[in-house]
């Protein structure tokens, strides 16, 4: 194991293999304190900083963070890993990736960022965004685009999409469908329309299934819904005919991790093949949808790694990404507050991992998005979220998660509302997914210059319900 040093201000500082040098080089937050993990001064992390700017991107090829004999989402990395795609950079250190990136976002050589993509390993790009700015992670997403599609068309330059998120505390399909509705009239849930269920009750899954289907059909509505249950009950609902667009389930960075979680890679990609089987999409064949968050494998006990170490929550994070990365998904988005102010602490904490993990996400050639959310214990409030949203709008965020009054009264947890989506759609000049967009025209729920409108006209055929 590699022992890097850096001298300080006159202070030697040493770090004992690549877990703990990245993470001392990652910015303060409270998981990693938590973890025990985190640098001890701001003069650590910055000589962390500047050892890691030093550190080949291919000695990450042969120090896995996580041991590769023990961890199945190492060995996905290692085995999968674009040797010719990582050519063009193989001779740079981390700070030179970020020179690199950062020169290629100034060109908007979006080309060049999409052919190094697949070659890039999770902790390399982890690593490279330890060094950056806000403004490095909004410049190199934005010239980083990624497209994928179901019934819309995600990440399209120039759009903002929105899962429209009608959650009810017991499933009450008229609160769910009044929720819908609202959505629906403030022009969200182009990029689904997808309920956290309230148990994860088969035949409950099934009925929220049967609810959301009816919705789009007699509407021809061009999205897709997604009921979130365990990736094993919608398998069985496939099986036993239920209409499933989407296959969902939450994903982490490690074996143990997704363990937890009652999942592994195997069985993630039968869903993906059981939910392509289907063929229920018109523009593409993108059927599964992720959820992460920074701190998920920390909270399960499943964070340590070579040397029994614990490895950083953002590294592990930004592995949870290369699993997505294996299964082509239409969707991925941290929940970038929602585990708590043990892991992420206040509004300036939970920008930064924002910012952070969509960079990334891009980087590793995923259709990102996020929730930009946070809990009621959190340093944290909807100014926060404002500033978050609004960087990552500029930034060329594929997707927002969007509930009734920012306040998702399920989960209890604070969200953006349909409103905030609105604003940031005006605001940046940004549009919804071009199939929605072209629905909501049609049925004249935005005006001559795509604002929506207040009260949708009377030959809506929204408007008779909206009526009702």
């Amino acid at each position: 194991m590699t022992i890097y040093r850096q001298s300080l201000g006159g202070t030697g500082y040493a770090f004992d293999g690549l877990v703990e040098l990245l993470a001392k080089a990652t910015p303060r937050r409270s998981g990693d304190e938590l973890a025990g993990c985190a640098a001890r001064s701001d003069a650590e992390r910055a000589a962390a900083q500047w050892a890691l700017a030093e550190v080949p991107l291919r000695e990450f090829l042969t120090e896995p963070v996580v041991p590769y004999e023990t961890d199945e989402v190492t060995r996905l990395i290692i085995d999968t890993h674009d040797r010719a795609a990582f050519a063009p950079i193989a001779q740079l250190s981390v700070g030179g990736l970020r020179d690199w990136l950062l020169s290629a976002a100034a060109r908007a050589d979006t080309a060049a960022l999409t052919a190094v993509s697949p070659g890039l390993t999770p902790e390399m790009v982890a690593a490279v965004s330890k060094l950056m700015r806000n403004q490095d992670l909004i410049a190199v997403a934005r010239a980083m685009r990624v497209r994928s599609g179901f019934r819309t068309t995600i990440g399209l330059p120039g759009t903002l999409a929105t899962r429209l998120q009608p959650n009810h505390p017991t499933d009450d399909p008229r609160g769910i469908a009044a929720a819908v509705l609202d959505g629906l009239l403030l022009g969200c849930g182009d990029a689904v329309i997808g309920v956290n269920p309230a148990t994860d009750s088969p035949s409950a899954t099934a009925d929220l299934l049967r609810l959301l289907d009816e919705v789009r059909l007699r509407y021809d509505i061009p999205t897709q819904s997604c009921v979130l249950a365990h990736v094993t009950t919608t398998l069985d609902l496939i099986a036993s005919g239920a209409p499933v667009d989407l296959v969902f389930q939450s994903i982490a960075g490690t074996e143990g991790a997704n363990s937890g979680f009652g999942v592994n890679i195997s069985l993630l990609r039968e869903a993906a093949e059981a939910g392509r089987s289907l063929r229920r999409g018109t523009v593409g064949d993108n059927v599964m949808y992720f959820e992460t968050g920074q701190g998920s494998a920390l909270s399960a006990g499943a964070h340590l790694g070579t040397g029994g170490k614990p490895v950083d929550q953002q590294t592990l994070e930004v592995r949870a990404y290369g699993v997505a990365r294996a299964l082509d998904p239409l969707l991925v988005n941290t929940v970038v507050g929602f585990i708590g102010p043990e892991y992420l602490y206040d509004g300036k904490q939970i920008i930064r991992a924002g910012l952070e993990d969509h960079c990334c996400g891009k980087l590793l050639g995923l259709p990102i998005g996020v929730d930009v959310c946070y809990t009621n214990h959190a340093e944290a409030d909807s100014d926060d979220m404002d500033t978050l949203l609004t960087l990552l709008g500029a930034a060329g965020a594929a997707f927002v998660i969007a509930v009734p009054g920012a306040d998702d009264v399920m989960l209890g947890y604070q969200s953006l509302s349909f409103h905030d989506a609105l604003y940031a759609r005006a605001v940046l000049g940004l549009d919804p997914a071009p199939e929605f967009a072209a629905w909501l025209d049609r049925l004249g729920l935005r005006d001559a210059d795509g604002r929506i409108r207040e009260v949708p006209p009377l030959s809506s055929p929204l408007h008779a319900l909206a009526e009702s």
